[in-house]
């Protein structure tokens, strides 16, 4: 069985064992997906932008045409040197095109595939995870453990140190997505250059918005039915200065994100993995009422509930003495339809 351990997985993509041609990376991160994506091409090829080094395939292309990767595999490079084909799975079968790299693989070429979250059952990952010239490279979302290093191994590139309670805060806003956590630190480190310690203050103001984590509380909670908290959550938005249009806009915004993400759920995706892939990501302290909302909600339902929001934004526009009752009004009248079916 050659599924990797989450301890081992980085020393593998350093190194990886030419024994393995065949590399699938999945998980429900798709930012760490990508990121030990990209770190094995660069380890497999010389020149990543050479075409006849590195070759990409949409998995749509295999499922019509499924001995196309084989081929790839074997062929050989015009200018010699290393080669390798990337995979993006998509939402198509390409157990087929995998199986016959699998029984025919080549020395000269990695294959690397690039999934999203794989039940143990997909033939996709079970094949890869029981072939002998095949590794499998889960990527979960981070724990607590793995941001703190990430948080760690940033500041020391980028030659600062972080207090204490700067170092817990910024932890409790990251997570769910690799890429945008190491981004965040990033843009953090960025503003902090010509000081030598980051404080509290620094990652609010960059990384926290702190009248967007008040609106995300009132938006969840009607979305999640949650009817007992709306008032509560209302009335701490506006004590954190967002006006009754704020609360309203960012209701339509996020109701448009949960309908995208509600159709990818309708086509096949779990609604974990359809909260990774949002634009952006979902943060793991919202992740329980968001995916509480995504089964509740039918898209139809949502649709409809964006027009009562329009309304409702109209309704406010035209009498700003009532617009503070009209979007509290609203919220928690999302809130009493999200408990009901049909």
């Amino acid at each position: 069985m050659t599924a990797v351990k989450a301890a081992d997985i980085d020393r593998f993509i350093a190194k990886p064992d030419p024994a393995l041609p065949i590399v699938l990376v999945y998980g429900p991160d798709a930012g760490l997906v990508r990121e030990r994506v990209d770190a094995l091409v660069k380890v497999s090829v010389d020149d990543p932008n050479d075409p006849f080094a590195f070759v990409r395939i949409e998995g749509e292309d295999l499922s019509g045409n499924p001995s196309r990767l084989v081929e790839e595999a074997h062929t050989v490079p015009l200018f010699g040197g290393r080669r390798a084909v990337l995979v993006k799975a998509g939402s198509r079968n390409i157990a087929a095109a995998v199986e016959m790299v699998v029984n025919a693989p080549s020395p000269e070429c990695r294959v690397i595939i690039e999934a999203g979250d794989l039940r143990k059952s997909s033939p996709l990952r079970a094949m890869c995870e029981k072939a002998k010239v095949a590794a499998a490279l889960p990527c979960y979302v981070d724990n607590e453990r793995d941001l703190a290093r990430l948080i760690d191994d940033e500041m020391r590139a980028a030659g600062l140190s972080i207090a204490p309670d700067a170092r817990a805060t910024l932890l409790s806003l990251l997570g769910g997505d690799r890429l945008a956590s190491r981004n965040e630190i990033r843009k953090l480190a960025l503003y902090a250059q010509g000081q030598s310690r980051i404080e509290v203050a620094d990652v609010m103001a960059v990384v926290a918005d702190a009248s967007a984590l008040a609106l995300d509380g009132v938006i969840d909670a009607a979305f999640a039915g949650k009817t007992a908290d709306v008032d509560g959550e209302f009335f701490k938005a506006r004590a954190g200065g967002s006006s009754p249009a704020a609360i309203i806009s960012a209701a339509i915004r996020h109701i448009a994100s949960l309908h995208k993400m509600k159709l990818a759920v309708d086509g096949g995706d779990s609604v974990d993995f359809a909260m990774q892939r949002g634009a952006p990501p979902v943060h793991f302290s919202r992740q329980k009422l968001v995916g509480d909302a995504l089964r509740l909600w039918t898209a139809p339902r949502l649709v409809r509930a964006m027009q009562q929001l329009a309304e409702a934004s109209l309704d406010a526009r035209r009498n700003a003495v009532l617009a503070e009752a009209i979007a509290q009004r609203t919220l928690l009248s999302l809130a009493v339809n999200a408990r009901k079916r049909g």
